[in-house]
């Protein structure tokens, strides 16, 4: 009787040990979801987009299970530091400024800033052409930062919540034009609501590198997410996911 009951007692620690290695498997990506292609919610409300399609690739390689918790963008890296989520994976550009909050993976794509206006508009991007005009960008981004260190007091910046508002100002005549990624102007211009709209001028910015981020000093996990970026870049499943959304490399 002894003897059985030492073995349910190493029965029951096995249980509560594997529970809790189970447990630990288990990680949370942050993402915006409201930032087509890159990420938004479907007809559905299921998180969707290059990014969270990235994350689950990720987790995939590193065999553990992966939620989605969504977040606001003004919040959302103080989001990470409060532990709301273990990762960002959101279309995040490694700044200076940002580096000083949370540690960065490598880059898991590059990006670029570039305007878009109408197309019956003759709209040039020097300073003295942009003096006096309305350009719409999402708060607390490159773009945003880019304008305001560039033009100052010449012209006017709109600052929105979500790029999806950005958009519906400039259709409604409210912005003279929006500055924003390439890669998502591009997947809105091909849209209805784009369709009278097109990219002017050259990209103003073509070294803005995109990467994942962690709470600082976690090193396990970006060395982890390190490794798998470059498993899903060697074994073809970047390129399979980069296909899905665009017709060329933003790698």
């Amino acid at each position: 009787m002894q003897t059985y009951k030492k073995f349910l007692l190493a029965a029951a620690a096995t249980l509560v040990f594997s529970a809790n290695a189970m447990a630990a498997e288990k990680l949370r990506m942050g993402i915006e979801a409201a930032y087509p292609p890159f990420n938004n919610k479907d007809a559905s409300g299921q998180v969707v987009g290059f990014d969270k399609d990235i994350g689950d690739a990720l987790c995939a390689k590193m065999k553990v299970e992966c939620e989605v918790v969504t977040s606001d963008w003004d919040g959302i890296i103080p989001a990470l530091n409060a532990k709301k989520f273990d990762f960002l994976v959101s279309s995040l550009s490694i700044t200076d400024e940002r580096k000083q909050a949370v540690d960065f993976t490598e880059p898991y794509y590059s990006n670029k800033l570039q305007f878009i206006a109408a197309k019956n508009v003759d709209f040039k991007t020097d300073k003295a052409d942009l003096k006096g005009k309305t350009i719409g960008t999402q708060r607390a981004t490159q773009a945003a930062t880019w304008l305001e260190d560039t033009y100052g007091d010449d012209i006017k910046v709109s600052l929105y919540d979500t790029q999806e508002n950005a958009y519906l100002d400039l259709t409604s005549g409210r912005l003279d034009a929006i500055l924003a990624d390439k890669y998502a102007n591009y997947d809105w211009l091909k849209s209805d609501a784009g369709k009278n709209y097109e990219f002017k001028g050259d990209p103003v910015m073509e070294s803005d590198k995109i990467g994942i981020a962690v709470r600082k000093g976690d090193n396990k996990l970006r060395n982890e997410l390190n490794a798998a970026l470059k498993e899903i870049v060697a074994d073809g499943t970047y390129k399979k996911i980069n296909d899905k959304y665009f017709p060329f490399s933003i790698y």
